[in-house]
């Protein structure tokens, strides 16, 4: 199952890749991600983190979300738990459900995340993210975001808003899993 998700990943970015005239070269450049990985993970040799593939979604002019909707799907405005997309990072082990529904006209991402004990991630500021913003909504756990030079300590009901291209840290502290969900604007994109 888990080949098949890489295989249908690299399948995907290559797709859409082709699809906007861009060169391995052209989307290295755009995402900052080495042409040499994003040649392995078009192949599925190579399982790309949360940070890497956001990067590559952004080069492209995707969010996350509609990265993983089904292409060629029919717009519905229910998204159903059973058919949500679920995807787990293969560095970190945290788990992301697509939450909202794909294929509408909405610049808004909806995406619930469980996010392991001590994991972490970065994600570096990146131009072709410029423009999107954020809230982070935490529901179980504690969750430490880093915006800029500034740390957030986030407990359960509390939500932070953010732009996404200048960069930010997800960091839980504690001995559980954390539980959140992050609301995306693309920003008209």
């Amino acid at each position: 199952m888990e080949q098949q998700l890489e295989q249908a990943i690299g399948i995907r970015i290559r797709t859409l890749r082709l699809e906007k005239g861009l060169t391995l070269d052209d989307l290295a450049t755009a995402s900052g991600v080495s042409r040499a990985m994003i040649s392995r993970i078009e192949r599925a040799e190579a399982s790309p983190t949360a940070s890497l593939l956001a990067r590559i979604c952004a080069a492209l002019g995707l969010s996350l979300s509609a990265f993983f909707a089904e292409e060629g799907q029919q717009a519905s405005p229910l998204a159903r738990r059973q058919e949500q997309q679920v995807w787990r990072d293969p560095e970190t082990g945290y788990i992301r459900r697509s939450v909202s529904a794909p294929g509408t006209a909405s610049d808004v991402d909806i995406v619930e995340v469980e996010f392991p004990a001590g994991a972490r991630v970065s994600f570096p500021p990146h131009a072709a993210s410029r423009g999107m913003t954020q809230h982070v909504w935490l529901f179980d756990g504690e969750l430490e975001m880093t915006a800029g030079e500034t740390l957030y300590r986030l407990r359960p009901g509390d939500c932070l808003f953010m732009p996404v291209g200048e960069g930010h840290v997800f960091h839980n502290p504690g001995n559980a899993p954390a539980r959140y969900c992050v609301v995306l604007d693309r920003g008209g994109r």
